[in-house]
């Protein structure tokens, strides 16, 4: 069992978030606290910052680690560390495609001090790789040379990554009006505020990031990806509100959801496209229009086929960050016509943070705690998808990729 006396230091500690600290940078991770359990992290976020993957199964959730091999029971406060069965200070909850553990694992189990691979610091709530020699069984099949790994960013990230952040919205186009939210505050405030913390967070990792609107301006939907996300651009991510029109019931829907660019298929992902489409009407007069022909329309479709798996991928890591800090419900990765999407020309993600319409939602988009949760569990599913990008072109470059 982890010790009484480090599980009250872990309760007491008003730590907010985990340091991974290793030979690419520092890797910041957000605690969430549920029914006075104390600090638990995300599994997910944890293997992202450790280079460790997770494996998925009912009950049991396996952390594969350069030093070893955690088994998770899920719902209860066991884990199992190589054939020993072991007592956490907390259960393991699950949360959307995600497990929390309670940070007593990372102090007392991964930290060990016969395992000897990373030590932590509890003051401080930081990780640190090293203390000991990881067994050459246990180290990962593929190594870099000392010029990549000195190139690589915190995380493990190559540097030249790029992003584009939209934030909904702006201008003479409010968005919807936030039936919930603060007097004088709409959908356009929120998304701007939410969308310039995800580049702080991104930032911070050595992500390069180009906002399409960084004060309460207007951007034409159609001119939002093709002239922000060009080049080198890796992930072009619009953030949104959802809201409804009053029915029965309506202020009790909540949640979120991940789009991307496809014929929609069910009624509610075509009212969303059709919501956010209304934003058109606020697009100022282009004084230059490119005339359409059959080669756009074959160039488009060419794009939109090869960008789609990346635009899937990158909406399911995002959904499943997002499930980890948002109690609303994860209403799952969808796909609908917008037209904000319909110009990009790299992978491409519309998120609907929540309701405006819904209490509860509204407050978790308004506060700055709540802002702060959400764009760091965003910035923190992008991180997880360029790794997940640079894998495979490290894959493809040795014959492995598909």
């Amino acid at each position: 069992m982890i010790p009484a006396a480090l599980a009250a230091v872990l309760l007491a500690v008003p730590l907010t978030r985990l340091q991974i600290s290793t030979a690419h940078g520092v890797t910041e991770i957000p605690l969430l606290r549920l029914r006075g359990d104390g600090p638990l992290v995300s599994l997910n976020a944890l293997a992202l910052g450790l280079g460790a993957t997770v494996e998925r199964g009912d009950p049991w959730v396996t952390l594969q680690t350069a030093a070893g091999r955690f088994r998770f029971l899920a719902g209860t406060a066991l884990v199992q560390d190589g054939v020993t069965l072991r007592g956490l200070p907390a259960v393991s909850r699950r949360r959307g495609d995600s497990l929390l553990v309670p940070l007593a694992f990372v102090a007392e189990i991964l930290a060990s001090a016969t395992r000897q691979a990373w030590t932590y610091v509890a003051a401080t709530g930081v990780l640190r790789e090293g203390g000991g020699v990881v067994p050459i069984a246990n180290r990962p099949s593929r190594t870099t040379t000392g010029d990549e790994q000195r190139s690589r960013l915190p995380g493990g990230l190559r540097p030249e990554h790029h992003v584009t952040i939209d934030p909904g919205h702006g201008g003479t186009d409010p968005g919807n009006p936030g039936m919930f939210f603060p007097r004088g505050m709409k959908e356009k405030d929120v998304t701007l505020s939410v969308g310039l913390l995800v580049r702080d967070e991104l930032e911070k990792r050595g992500v390069r990031v180009m906002m399409t609107r960084r004060t309460d301006t207007l951007i034409n939907l159609g001119q939002r990806a093709p002239k922000y996300c060009t080049g080198d651009c890796d992930l072009f991510v619009s953030i949104h509100v959802n809201s409804l029109n009053p029915r029965r019931g309506y202020q009790e829907v909540r949640g979120f959801e991940t789009y991307f660019l496809s014929e929609a298929r069910d009624e509610d992902a075509a009212r969303v496209a059709r919501m956010e489409n209304g934003a058109q009407r606020f697009d100022n007069p282009i004084t230059e229009t490119k005339r359409s022909n059959d080669l756009d329309f074959m160039f488009k479709d060419l794009y939109r086929g090869e960008f789609l798996r990346g635009s899937q991928q990158a909406a399911a890591f995002i959904q499943s960050f997002l499930g980890e800090v948002h109690d609303g419900g994860n209403k799952g990765v969808k796909q609908a016509g917008f037209a904000v999407l319909n110009t990009a020309r790299r992978p491409s993600v519309l998120i609907e943070i929540g309701y405006a319409t819904n209490r509860e939602d509204a407050t978790l988009m308004t506060s700055r705690d709540g802002q702060r949760k959400l764009a760091s569990s965003i910035a923190v599913a992008i991180l997880a998808y360029l790794k997940e990008h640079d894998k495979e072109i490290a894959d493809t470059a040795l014959g492995t990729g598909p």
